[in-house]
């Protein structure tokens, strides 16, 4: 009928423009401890904060753990193409730490990653997409993070390589670097297979674009694409613009590179 809004434009909607109820709402669970978190409103599955939620009825949803029981309605398929700021997190040498612990103690480095993370990402009114082996994927889309979502990708990438010590004079606890990119991917729930529950993240080149510039950054770098750093508008200093050609692009690919410094 005229007049009436498709899936996709209702999802167009969300992604760019938000609720400012819903905005509000994630801005101030995101102080409740603790992780893991619904992946939608940041409502906390654990400690004091989660024992509040359940109060509340925001429990872990026992089909879908990445969201509470309100939220789970929100995997229903679907998305849109949206312009947004990735933030991708890689530890480096990872292959080499592991080998000088033991299973165990890597495990508990790694969850203090995932801890410190998922913190700064929240805290910054990022969206967690993944937690997965020595990487952390970070989406800044415009209807959570609102319309400066590359500035706060960027403050988050720096509060993020400072948690995990690349400000310390005796240098970090581990070593970490970050990728950042804004473009347009489509985002929205994806999945579903049998025995697979469906989860909201992101598709597309530039998702590869941001997965292969943070692959170039060193300890304590923060790789920021031309786009990201033109999108910010920030003063940032004197970066000068390097280029790198990618697997696959036919076009180098242009980015700064800031650098945490010890203190």
């Amino acid at each position: 009928m005229p007049g009436e809004t498709t899936l996709e434009q209702q999802w167009y909607r969300l992604l760019t423009e938000g609720e400012p109820t819903a905005r509000y709402v994630r801005r101030i669970l995101r102080v409740l401890p603790s992780s893991p978190r619904c992946k939608i409103c940041n409502s906390p599955f654990r400690g004091p904060g989660g024992v509040l939620m359940r109060a509340v009825g925001r429990e872990q949803s026992r089909y879908n753990p990445r969201y509470c029981e309100p939220c789970a309605q929100f995997d229903n398929p679907g998305g849109a193409e949206v312009v947004l700021t990735m933030l991708f997190a890689d530890v480096r040498n990872s292959t080499t730490i592991a080998e000088g612990m033991s299973p165990r103690d890597f495990s508990r480095l790694m969850n203090r990653f995932y801890n410190v993370a998922t913190d700064v990402l929240v805290r910054t009114d990022a969206m967690v997409d993944k937690l997965v082996g020595d990487e952390v994927i970070g989406l800044y889309i415009p209807g959570f993070a609102g319309p400066a979502h590359p500035q706060k990708a960027i403050r988050g990438a720096e509060r993020l390589l400072q948690q995990t010590g690349h400000g310390d004079k005796n240098g970090p606890w581990l070593p970490v670097g970050v990728g950042l990119h804004t473009g347009v991917v489509y985002a929205g729930v994806v999945g579903g297979e049998a025995a697979k529950p469906k989860d909201f993240t992101v598709l597309g080149d530039n998702v590869n674009i941001a997965a292969r510039l943070a692959s170039q950054a060193g300890p304590g770098e923060i790789v920021i694409s031309d786009e990201t750093y033109a999108a910010a508008g920030l003063e940032l200093g004197q970066l000068p613009r390097q280029q790198v050609e990618l697997k696959g692009k036919r076009k180098a690919t242009g980015f700064r590179v800031m650098r945490i410094a010890a203190e």
